[in-house]
């Protein structure tokens, strides 16, 4: 199961990733009333990235991860947060509380969820009412935009299942994707956007977090990260900039749901 690999470097993911824009939790603080007694459920806390930020609101909050590793580092990150703990489960299987939540969050994970199962349980896993945040990043163009040309080559070389010709798109290029809450109410979209610089070596070890690269066998994993190293080292000085653009979707729970 390939949502299951990132449990292989669960330390590294802790390191690499970035954590979110403050900016992006401050907004969904300001649109839910996260505070302290709000009941908060995150589903695929990973390593913790967004978790932290949460928990700093002093909210009871319940992570539930795939991956016992990458548990183990949320748990770690999250000490200074008695109010905050991390189950070790498969959303689609863990079983719901009989105490509702106020506020479901997923960040970058909800997609490896069960189309089948992710929103109708999520729907009841809400009190009446209750806020559902979804929380998208996409690699925009922006930051150090010929590198992510070139390394498209480098990429066509290594990774057969790469189109040809890809290029980053513009943020207003990008489409919001309500289309599994469209019955839900109060659909809302907040976006930012930021840029993050990285050495070769930080940057190689970002791509090394991401499932795709992750499933390639040994030989063109290797090689296209020596592609990418010595393309950042010798084109562009050892360092690079790359945009991501963070988007907060929310949705407020139909009464219908309930019956579901």
């Amino acid at each position: 199961m390939l949502r299951a690999i990132f449990n292989e470097a669960a330390e590294l993911y802790d390191r690499a990733r970035p954590r979110y824009p403050d900016a992006l939790a401050a907004e969904l603080a300001a649109l839910t009333g996260l505070g302290p007694g709000t009941r908060v459920l995150e589903i695929g806390p990973g390593a913790g990235q967004l978790t932290v930020a949460l928990a700093e609101f002093g909210c009871d909050l319940t992570a539930v991860e795939l991956g016992p590793a990458m548990a183990e580092v949320a748990r770690r990150n999250l000490r200074p947060f008695p109010r905050a703990r991390v189950e070790v489960a498969e959303f689609e299987r863990w079983p719901l509380p009989a105490e509702p939540f106020d506020l479901v969050v997923s960040a970058t994970a909800f997609h490896w969820l069960d189309p089948t199962v992710r929103v109708p349980k999520v729907g009841q896993a809400l009190r009446p009412g209750g806020t559902f945040a979804l929380v998208t990043t996409e690699h925009v163009k922006g930051g150090t935009v010929d590198f992510f040309a070139r390394a498209q080559e480098c990429y066509e070389r290594w990774d057969p299942a790469t189109p040809p010709g890809l290029r980053l798109q513009d943020e207003s290029e990008i489409a919001t994707d309500t289309g599994e809450l469209a019955e839900w109410d109060d659909l809302r979209s907040y976006r930012c956007t930021r840029e993050i610089t990285y050495t070769a070596q930080e940057y190689i070890d970002v791509l090394l977090t991401y499932s795709g690269h992750r499933a390639l066998d040994a030989l063109a994993r290797e090689g296209l990260l020596g592609c990418i190293r010595e393309l950042i080292d010798t084109r562009h000085g050892g360092r690079i900039t790359k945009c991501y653009m963070h988007e907060l979707i929310t949705a407020r729970r139909p009464a219908q749901t309930a019956a579901n």
